[in-house]
């Protein structure tokens, strides 16, 4: 009913100090699944959102000088990306290949965001660019912290061994597709009290 995205399982925790969030993170490290794979021994086998509301109360002056409280308001929302899955490289049978193919399912639709938001030559021509953002569950979750009033930034984790070449090169477009989205963000600052 708020217009916000609803996820079975999804939960919001209040914390007042650094400490009770990384204890929540490792919380929800300890609930990730992992299982072994021919590629890793404790390969993620979901992609996990962690993510951050922070509201900062400052008491300024207004113009006619009297005292009034401002919030700024700031999230941040911090992703680890489950590795796209090779089958015939991973050996991943049953259960596993199906949460392979889960994995792939989600890194495409995050793709096909990134591409269209990155989508240089229709946004030079002001040509209005749909983003399928409703593709998946991760894209939809994403959607804010991806699109609009956003900074993102794209860490990737490669593999040096040459066995991997063809995932490292992968990841690597990936990462540089992600680099290339331009959005304007703005300061959220409740402006009524000013």
């Amino acid at each position: 009913s708020s217009g916000g995205v609803v996820l079975v399982g999804l939960t919001t925790t209040s914390v007042t100090n650094a400490e009770d969030a990384l204890n929540l993170l490792h919380v929800g490290t300890l609930n990730r699944t992992t299982a072994a794979t021919l590629m890793n021994h404790t390969s993620s086998r979901s992609h996990a959102v962690f993510t951050v509301y922070l509201q900062q109360t400052t008491r300024l002056d207004n113009s006619a000088g009297e005292s009034v409280d401002v919030t700024t308001s700031s999230r941040f929302t911090f992703v680890d990306l489950a590795g796209s899955e090779r089958m015939k490289k991973t050996g991943a049978e049953g259960e596993r290949a199906r949460e392979g193919i889960k994995i792939n399912e989600g890194l495409l639709a995050l793709g096909n965001v990134i591409n269209a938001l990155a989508d240089d030559q229709r946004l030079a021509k002001n040509e209005k660019v749909h983003v399928p953002y409703r593709q998946s569950k991760l894209t939809r979750l994403l959607q804010d912290a991806l699109g609009g009033n956003s900074q993102t930034l794209f860490l990737a984790c490669v593999s040096p061994s040459d066995t991997n070449a063809s995932e490292t090169l992968s990841t690597l477009q990936y990462a540089n597709r992600a680099r290339n989205i331009k959005n304007q963000p703005t300061k959220n600052v409740d402006g009524t009290a000013l």
